[in-house]
Order: C-alpha cells, then sequence, then structure tokens
C-alpha cells in the first residue's frame, strides 16, 4: 500500500509540472524544485516514470487498478469476517477509511469514465461499493437491534398494576430479541434516549458513507424498519389495539369505551414522548442530512400515526346516538390538545400529509358533536306521547335531556369552540351554543305540552306540566346550564311554573270557592239557610273527590309542594271559616249546624297537607 501511494504522489507531481510548465523548460525546472524538497521527488524518477504522452492513459489506468486492488483486499477482508466489524474499533475505523478512499477515488475519476479502461475499472469500483454497502447496512442494522436490546425493559408505559409481577416474569423469560419499551412516567415533558450516545455515533458515520455512496435510501430503510418495530412495540404495550374502521364500528358500547380510554392514554404518550423522542433519535442519527433525516423519521411515525388517527377518524364517522357524546368530546379534547405537538413534530415536508390528516379529522370529530346534538333534537320530537305518567310526575324525557345538558355543559368551553367552528351565524347576545341550547329546551318544553294534553283532567295536566317546568328551571339554574341561558331566561320560566300553579288553582278549586260565595239579597233571609246548607252539601263531596284524586298526584319538588299547599290554604281557609261561622248563626239550622258540617277549618287544613303525596308508582 506504501507502494502505491508513492505511485500516486509521483503521479501527482507529473501532473502539476505538466499542467504549471507552458513549455519543457518551465516543466523541468518545476521537477527540479520538487526535487529539492523531498527525496521521492528525485529528477531520476520523475524523469524515468514520466509518461508520454502517448501511454499517459495507460498509465492513469494502472494507476487505478492498483489502488482498486488494494482497496478491494482490504473491503473482502471485513466483507468476510464472522464477527460484527463495529465489535471492534480498530476494525470500524479501517473500514470506514476504506469506504472513503473507494467513494473519493470513484468521484475523481468519474469525469473519465467515458473511456473505456477507466470507465471497466469504475464499475468495478461500484461494484466494490455495494458489496460495501451491504456489510455496512448489516452492520448499521446490527447496531440498532443492540441498541434497542440494551434498553429496559421490564417497564410499562400505563400505571396500571394489575399482573405486573406474572408480567414481569414473562418478560424475563422471553429472548434476547424481544423489543423494549420506554419506562412510563406521567410528566409528559420528557425525551427517551432509546440508544446510547456511542451507539448513536456509531450510526452517524455509517449513515454519512452510506448517503455519500448514494445508499441513502437503503439507510433510511433499514432505520426505519427497526424503529418502527420499537413504536409499534410500544402502542401494544400502551393497550392500543390495531382496529380498522369497520372494526370499531363493531364493538359494542362499553368496549369501545374503554378503547377510547386507552386510545387516549397512547395519543398523549406518542405525540408528547415517543415521537419526539424518534424525532430527536433521527437528527442524530442523520445529523447533516436533513431531508434524509425527514424522510426516515416520516416512515418511522407513520403507522403509529395512522393507527391512531384512523381510530378517531372511526369514532367521528360512526354512530352519533346521544350517549356517545361524552366520549367523542374526550376524543375531540385529546385531537384538539395535541395539535400543537403534531404541528411542531410533523413539521417537515414528508409529514405534511399526517399533519393535515389530524387537522382534518379533528374537525370531523367537530361534525360528529354537533350531528349528536341533532340526533337528541330528533329523539326529543320522536319521544311518543302515549301514556300518561302516573300522578302528573316528572316525565323521564325531561329527566334525561336536562341531566344530559348538565353534563354536556361540563365541557362549555369546549362546546363553545365546536360550534363557533361551524357554518352558522350567532345573534347578537348569544352565543352558537346559547342558540343551540335555546332550541333543545325549547322542543322538551314543545314536547312536555303535547304529552301534557294526554291527561284526561285538566288540573293534572298543570300539575304534570309544573312539575317538568320547575325540574327544568332547577337544572338549569344550578350549573353551567343556566350560564349559557342567562338569568332573564330563568326568571321567564319560573313565571311559567307560577302560570301554571295559578292554573293548576283555578281548575281545581274555583268552583269549590265560588260554593263558599253567599248572595243574601238574592237567596233571601228566609231562603238563605237553605242555599248554605245545599252548598255546604255540595262542597263536602267535591271536597271529599278533589282530596281523594288529589292526594295521589306527586309534586316532586318539596318546596313547590308546600307552595302549593300554602296557597291552597290561604285561598280555601278563610272563605271556609267565615262560610260556617255564617251557617251556625242561621237561627234553628244553625242550631243543627254540626249535622250538615262534615269538616271543620283544622280538617280543611290537614286534607291539604295531605295533598300530592302520591302512590308509589307517582313517587317513581
Amino acid at each position: 500500500m506504501a507502494e502505491n501511494g508513492e505511485e500516486k504522489l509521483l503521479a501527482v507531481a507529473r501532473h502539476i509540472a505538466k499542467t504549471l510548465g507552458h513549455n519543457e523548460s518551465m516543466a523541468d525546472d518545476i521537477l527540479q524544485i520538487f526535487s529539492t524538497f523531498d527525496g521521492r521527488f528525485s529528477r531520476e524518477k520523475l524523469s524515468e516514470d514520466q509518461p508520454s504522452e502517448e501511454d499517459g492513459s495507460s498509465s492513469g489506468v494502472a494507476v487505478l487498478d492498483r489502488a482498486l486492488n488494494s482497496l478491494d483486499s482490504q473491503i473482502s477482508r471485513f466483507i468476510a469476517a464472522d464477527q460484527p466489524i463495529w465489535s471492534d474499533p480498530a476494525d470500524s475505523a479501517a473500514f470506514l477509511d476504506a469506504i472513503d478512499e473507494l467513494v473519493n477515488i470513484t468521484r475523481e475519476w468519474s469525469h473519465l469514465s467515458s473511456e473505456k479502461p477507466i470507465g471497466l475499472c469504475l464499475s468495478r469500483a461500484e461494484d466494490m461499493t455495494q458489496q460495501a454497502m451491504f456489510r455496512i447496512e448489516e452492520e448499521f442494522r446490527s447496531l440498532m437491534d443492540q441498541g434497542t436490546e440494551s434498553f429496559p425493559v421490564n417497564h410499562r408505559f400505563d400505571s396500571e398494576e394489575e399482573d405486573e409481577e406474572d408480567e414481569d416474569e414473562e418478560y424475563r423469560n422471553e429472548d434476547d430479541s424481544q423489543i423494549p419499551v420506554a419506562q412510563p412516567l406521567t410528566d409528559y415533558d420528557l425525551i427517551i434516549d432509546a440508544l446510547s450516545s456511542a451507539t448513536i455515533n456509531d450510526l452517524h458515520e455509517i449513515t454519512k458513507r452510506m448517503l455519500a455512496a448514494g445508499f441513502g435510501k437503503a439507510c433510511s430503510h433499514v432505520y426505519s424498519g427497526s424503529r418502527r418495530e420499537f413504536l409499534e412495540e410500544s402502542m401494544s404495550r400502551l393497550g392500543l389495539q390495531k382496529l380498522s374502521i369497520e372494526d370499531v364500528h363493531k364493538m359494542q358500547w362499553q368496549e369501545l369505551e374503554d378503547e377510547i380510554d386507552r386510545w387516549i392514554k397512547a395519543a398523549n404518550v406518542a405525540l408528547r414522548i415517543l415521537f419526539p423522542s424518534e424525532r430527536r433519535l433521527c437528527d442524530r442519527v442523520f445529523f447533516g442530512f436533513s431531508s434524509a433525516a425527514d424522510l426516515s423519521f416520516m416512515e418511522v411515525c407513520r403507522g403509529s400515526t395512522i393507527q391512531l388517527l384512523n381510530f378517531a377518524d372511526a369514532i367521528a364517522i360512526g354512530s352519533r346516538s346521544p350517549e356517545r357524546l361524552f366520549k367523542v368530546l374526550d376524543v375531540f379534547e385529546t385531537m384538539r390538545d395535541l395539535m400543537g405537538e403534531f404541528e411542531s413534530v410533523f413539521s417537515d415536508q414528508f409529514c405534511l400529509v399526517l399533519r393535515n390528516e389530524a387537522v382534518t379529522i379533528w374537525k370531523r370529530l367537530g361534525e360528529a358533536v354537533r350531528g349528536i346534538f341533532m340526533e337528541l333534537e330528533n329523539l326529543i320530537r320522536r319521544d311518543p306521547a302515549k301514556a300518561a305518567v302516573p300522578g302528573g310526575g316528572l316525565h323521564p324525557i325531561t329527566r334525561y335531556v336536562m341531566n344530559y345538558l348538565r353534563a354536556a355543559c361540563r365541557s362549555r368551553q369546549t362546546l363553545e369552540q365546536v360550534f363557533e367552528e361551524s357554518n352558522g351565524v350567532p345573534s347578537k347576545d348569544s352565543t352558537l351554543l346559547t342558540v343551540q341550547m335555546s332550541w333543545i329546551m325549547e322542543l322538551l318544553e314543545s314536547n312536555l305540552e303535547v304529552k301534557s294534553k294526554v291527561y284526561k283532567d285538566p288540573a293534572l295536566s298543570y300539575v304534570f306540566l309544573m312539575n317538568n317546568g320547575r325540574y327544568i328551571v332547577q337544572k338549569v339554574r344550578d350549573g353551567e346550564l343556566g350560564v349559557l341561558l342567562g338569568e332573564d331566561w330563568i326568571r321567564k320560566h319560573n313565571a311559567k311554573v307560577k302560570q301554571y300553579h295559578m292554573s293548576y288553582q283555578r281548575s281545581s278549586w274555583s268552583k269549590m270557592i265560588g260554593l263558599l260565595k253567599v248572595d243574601n239579597a238574592a237567596a233571601g233571609m228566609n231562603g238563605l239557610g237553605k242555599v248554605m246548607k245545599e252548598k255546604l252539601k255540595e262542597f263536602n263531596m267535591q271536597f271529599e273527590e278533589v282530596c281523594k284524586a288529589h292526594s295521589t298526584w306527586v309534586v316532586f319538588d318539596e318546596q313547590l309542594r308546600e307552595e302549593l299547599r300554602i296557597s291552597l290554604a290561604k285561598l280555601l281557609l278563610p272563605a271556609y271559616g267565615n262560610f260556617i261561622g255564617r251557617f251556625q248563626n242561621l237561627g234553628d239550622i244553625g242550631k243543627n249546624a254540626d249535622r250538615y258540617i262534615k269538616f271543620g277549618v283544622e280538617d280543611i287544613e290537614a286534607r291539604v297537607n295531605e295533598l300530592f303525596k302520591g302512590t308509589t308508582t307517582a313517587r317513581k
């Protein structure tokens, strides 16, 4: 090799002299100057070995051929080695030097490739380069695998401790080829170094040679294949299954709820820990080759990213059943909160498709949320008005809708965002979410109005409306729903409940109160006793019937029930007390008043206090 180096050096000296010397005399002077600096540049060697114009080409081919022979001997030894080259730092350094020299020679002589002898030598050099790349690719793969094998494998990303001992035992019994997964932490602000710094440096040196030799795609393929396997195993350890959109749609809802919880955990770990860690590793291995780094990173993360996005998309285009709202909101919020990570981690040109797809699916989830509210509207419209609720109590649709809306409004800010992104136009004083909630309330009230017509007794229909109206106001007033709908809405609906109250009293008790009024002039003094006796008899009968019926009716709200009783007592007791007082003072009839007075004032009050307790069925 030293002999070959000297020949190359002499050839270079001759080339310089020939290039700079404008005539034979100047060339000789230049050669003379060289000979004074180094004995190897003696005039004898330079003049004796200097080729003529005719044989210059053949001499160049000889130099190139000797250089290739030397490199072939070195590279072949490494290619044929049974042990990994990188197990010995000296061997790995020598192998890289040989590859560097081979690549440089190929580059230096490439401009003469049109000359047949040199072209043949360059073709041989390309074959040697390819063989060297095959071996260095194996070394690259081996380093990737060794790096991951040294990483801790006995930890899981999740915090569940179930079967932990069994799983640890299972890990210990597995062979060395097991793909490891990084140790979990609840703090997402961290980067995992999956490979040691020494391994990363070795990989970087190999990467430089493979890219310089034109084998960048092969290098990227090996790298991405190894890291992709690591990522996929990590996602599996997080509990995320590989599910198609059809698989997701076929799952039972309870099973799907659990899968969504696992997806949320996996998405956060992937976007905040795994993918940034892979980005950092990729940038270090492919340092100085940004395009190759971007392509390799995309290939590493694409499969896992698509797995995450496909699941979110399956949720977005799935059933719009109202009970799915809250889990769909969870997925929407997760995608929203991770948009910054999607933007930063997938910022290069190769990942643009993944980034855009994430935004599209996030918006599609918003459409799904709005679609679920439309389905809730349809559910209210379709709810039949067939069977009456016993005792005029709370209708199931009222309970369902109001509890549903209260729960939904715990995510008010998210819902505001979802509806603001629709194409609707908010009113001057209301957000689109307020408009949506007001519309649902209006549909519910209209539905209840229709249902109230099922009752044959108008008084009971008012009790029904009173119960449901009071429940609605309470649910609105005590939560975020009240913030949305506002105080004016609450005041108006409180007034509605009071109107139902008054309508109930008029329909049930007005006629009875009328019986307690006596027109002295119309009855005349002689007929007054008879009239009052008849009125008292009618009152007793009606009061008995009303109390019997209304005691089976239900007013679920204790305060409302007390308000009704107080109101009825104020209406009945003074009028009834005055009536029986006058009746008792009517001469002979008054002396026998006890024969006609069935209820004392205290009895009336006691019976009123027994109203609206309801039957067992009505109270449910």
